[in-house]
């Protein structure tokens, strides 16, 4: 009796370790699944941030290419200011001729009247550029608007990646994801869709204006706030042309024709010299802002270029002129346009602003942008995204046929004696895996860099549990058992 007795435990033992090894060949299984699913997704993650990060670079060159169309058309529009400027300063000398003609009635009366001619023909030339000004004002006009079509369309491609990347962190399967499941876990469960919606939270409150639904998390910032962002990159990233041109003397880039017409040919004796000239174009909150450095309110409401200068008429006859003045400006806004010299006008030239529009809003229009949500809390890793995964999976074997160590479906075998009865379970049932990934930023050989979303350099990585987000993660995928043992000071996870 009591050698079969120890030949029937012999084989339970023999069994349940049978059971043992392959219950944990399962959750091996299931682990490496789980890590290999929340992996996954924080890769999706960070390619769609490398995205917004390399899309929000397309959208600050528009601006760029903006305030360069506005600086070209400025350009081209002082053309018209400085002849303007060589109309009056001829008028004053014809003034002072004429005073001494009435004075002396010597040749300075002659003198008025060849001052008043060259006058005449100056403002000629000013009205034969604003009428070239005119005609590319159509052009203008039309890159403008498109120019501004772009960043919408720009940010419409960001919100397609974004619903795309929220549906898979969602659901843990949605864009070739449930290929991991195929591959490496045929029977586990889907990810939990509780905890699915902890990702999709995680994603959005990474996104500054996006709805944030996890406690601690810092609000929104105003949609100013976040136009000022955008208005200073692009402001920053503008060439030396478009930031700062000209100085003293004739501007280079200017046609040489022009600047012989101006100086001399008209004219015919002495010359008309351009002092200083300056030039610029940015995006700005008010077109006061053009020639000094945008103040940290700049919310980019405006695109606009600015040209400015003095002409000095010397050596005419023995004429004395004053210095005169030029300017020419074009700005687009959402309000309109304008341009100086207004002859050279023609038509709206519309700019919606930077960042116009709440985020929710923003559709096929408002010029909008994704940034990021910025956190100081080390404890919350600066705002950097985290991805969980919650699986579970039968540990033992689905068909008795596959395994023929196990009694039979349940497992377990039950023992009488007398009229007492006992039960012993062999396998396991069903086990569960979680795991973590972080979405983080790193710019090689730069830890400092804040997290940004203007450089792609957001990567993934599996990371560690702290306690509470363990328990967090448990709850919500109704494991409340293991959320209280998760808790428990001191326990490894």
């Amino acid at each position: 009796m009591l050698a079969c007795l120890s030949l029937l435990l012999l084989a339970l033992m023999m069994l349940l370790s049978f059971n043992l090894s392959y219950a944990l060949r399962q959750k091996t299984q299931l682990q490496q699944h789980s890590d290999a699913m929340a992996y996954s997704m924080a890769v999706l993650e960070a390619r769609a941030l490398n995205y917004f990060a390399s899309s929000n670079r397309s959208i600050a060159a528009s601006y760029v290419t903006m305030n360069n169309a506005h600086g070209y058309m400025a350009a081209a529009s002082v053309t018209a200011a400085m002849m303007t400027a060589g109309q009056k300063s001829f008028a004053q000398i014809a003034v002072t001729e004429g005073l001494k003609c009435i004075a002396c009635r010597c040749s300075c009366c002659g003198h008025a009247i060849e001052a008043g001619k060259i006058a005449k023909k100056f403002g000629d030339a000013a009205d034969k550029y604003e009428g070239k000004i005119k005609n590319q004002e159509g052009a203008f006009t039309k890159l403008v608007t498109d120019l501004d079509k772009m960043m919408d369309i720009i940010h419409k491609s960001q919100k397609s990646v974004f619903d795309s990347t929220a549906e898979a962190l969602g659901d843990g399967s949605s864009h070739n994801l449930s290929r991991l499941r195929s591959i490496n876990a045929p029977t586990s469960s889907e990810l939990n869709s509780a905890v699915g919606s902890l990702n999709t939270g995680e994603f959005n409150c990474a996104i500054d204006g996006k709805q944030c639904s996890i406690s601690g998390k810092p609000g929104n910032t105003a949609n100013k706030t976040r136009a000022v962002v955008m208005a200073q990159v692009a402001n920053a990233s503008r060439n030396d042309w478009a930031a700062k041109r000209g100085g003293m003397g004739a501007p280079k880039y200017l046609n040489q024709q022009f600047l012989n017409e101006l100086q001399s040919d008209i004219q015919g004796e002495g010359r008309t010299n351009v002092l200083t000239h300056d030039g610029t174009s940015k995006t700005v909150k008010d077109k006061g802002e053009l020639d000094g450095d945008a103040s940290t309110s700049n919310d980019g409401s405006k695109s606009a270029g600015h040209e400015h200068g003095r002409v000095h008429t010397m050596g005419w006859k023995d004429a004395i002129a004053l210095p005169v003045g030029y300017e020419a400006e074009v700005v687009s806004a959402s309000s309109g346009s304008s341009h100086t010299p207004s002859d050279g006008h023609q038509g709206t030239h519309t700019f919606e602003g930077t960042n116009s529009r709440d985020l929710a809003s923003c559709g096929g229009n408002g010029n909008c942008f994704m940034a990021f949500r910025a956190d100081s809390s080390a404890a919350r890793d600066y705002g950097q995204p985290h991805v969980y995964s919650y699986v579970t999976q039968r540990l033992r074997a689905e068909n008795v046929k596959d395994a023929p160590w196990q009694l039979n479906d349940s497992a377990s075998v039950t023992l009488k004696h007398g009229d007492k009865e006992g039960k012993v379970t062999l396998a396991a049932d069903e086990g569960a895996a979680m795991s973590k990934a972080l979405v983080y930023y790193h710019r090689l050989g730069n830890w400092s860099e804040p997290p940004n979303m203007f450089n792609p350099f957001w990567r993934a990585k599996l990371h560690p549990f702290t306690p509470n987000e363990a328990e967090n993660v448990l709850n919500k995928a109704g494991n409340s058992d293991a959320a209280e043992l998760a808790s428990t000071p001191k326990m490894p996870l």
